[in-house]
C-alpha cells in the first residue's frame, strides 16, 4: 500500500517520502503508482538488502542497517596519531633552527676536521650522525636557554639531533683531535646516551682517537674531561692503590 502526504507519495516498504511524480521509490525501487504491484516492494526491498551482502543479517531489518555508521578502524586512529606526532616534531625543530644561529663557514670546516678524525677511529656510526644528520648551532636556542646549564662546550638536542657549539668549543681546543673527542661525546648524546655513558665511552676509546696522556695532559681539553669523567664514572679511575689510576689505560 502506498500512502500520500500531501502531493508527496510515502513508500510502504522503506518509508521514503518520494515526489508525487516519481513512478517508483528513489530508495528501493518500489513502483509507486499501481496500487496492484505494492506486493512487489517488499521484494525489491530484500533485494536491495540482500545486495549488502552477509553483513546485513546481523540486522533486524534494512532501516537499522542504513543508520549504523562505520566505526573508524584502528590503523585510521594510528595514522592520525603518527600523522599529529610528526607535525608536532617539525614545528618543535623548525622553533629550533629559528631562535639559534648557524655555525659559519670557517666553523663548519673545524667541525669536518673533527668528524673525519672519528670517522678514521673507527666510529662510524658516530660519523654518520654527525655528519649527515646534525644540524650545528652557535648560539643557544629557546629551549637551551630555558632549561639551563653549566659551562660546556657543546650541548645536544635530542631526538631533534641539534649540537650547539659554544665558543670554548673553537678557542680551548689544541686541535682536531681534542674538538673531536668533545663531538664524539655529542654524538653519544645524538644516539640517546645519558651524560655517565657519554663520558665512560670516550675516556675508554680515547686512545683511537689519539688522545693520550702522554701528549695532551697539560691542556685545558683534557683537564675539563677528566674531572667531569671522574664524576660520572668513578670507577674508571680505581685500578691502581691510590684510587687515581686511569683504568682504561
Amino acid at each position: 500500500m502506498v500512502t500520500t502526504t500531501a502531493s508527496n507519495l510515502k513508500c510502504a516498504a522503506c518509508g521514503l517520502v518520494n515526489f508525487a511524480s516519481a513512478p517508483e521509490c528513489k530508495r528501493c525501487g518500489a513502483p509507486l503508482d499501481v496500487p496492484g504491484r505494492a506486493g512487489d516492494a517488499p521484494r525489491a526491498h530484500e533485494a536491495r538488502v540482500a545486495s549488502f551482502g552477509p553483513r546485513a543479517e546481523s540486522f533486524e531489518d534494512f532501516e537499522e542497517f542504513e543508520e549504523v555508521k562505520p566505526k573508524r578502524g584502528l590503523l585510521n586512529r594510528v595514522a592520525w596519531i603518527l600523522t599529529v606526532t610528526c607535525a608536532l616534531i617539525v614545528a618543535w625543530h623548525g622553533s629550533l633552527l629559528l631562535t639559534s644561529d648557524a655555525a659559519t663557514m670557517n666553523q663548519r670546516l673545524q667541525v669536518r676536521g673533527a668528524v673525519e678524525l672519528i670517522d678514521k677511529g673507527g666510529f662510524t656510526r658516530e660519523a654518520f650522525l654527525l655528519r649527515r644528520l646534525t644540524c650545528f648551532r652557535t648560539t643557544d636556542n629557546w629551549w637551551n636557554r630555558w632549561v639551563g646549564h653549566g659551562e660546556a662546550y657543546a650541548a645536544t638536542n635530542f631526538p631533534f639531533e641539534i649540537v650547539t657549539l659554544y665558543p670554548e668549543f673553537f678557542n680551548y681546543p689544541t686541535d682536531d683531535t681534542e674538538r673531536a673527542v668533545i663531538l664524539l661525546h655529542e654524538a653519544r648524546h645524538l644516539a640517546g646516551a645519558g651524560e655517565r655513558e657519554a663520558f665512560e665511552t670516550v675516556w675508554r676509546e680515547k686512545g683511537r682517537l689519539g688522545w693520550t696522556r702522554e701528549k695532551y695532559s697539560h691542556t685545558r681539553v683534557w683537564k675539563n674531561v677528566t674531572e667531569f669523567t671522574h664524576r660520572y664514572a668513578p670507577e674508571l679511575f680505581t685500578c691502581g692503590t691510590d684510587g687515581k689510576q686511569d683504568c682504561a689505560e
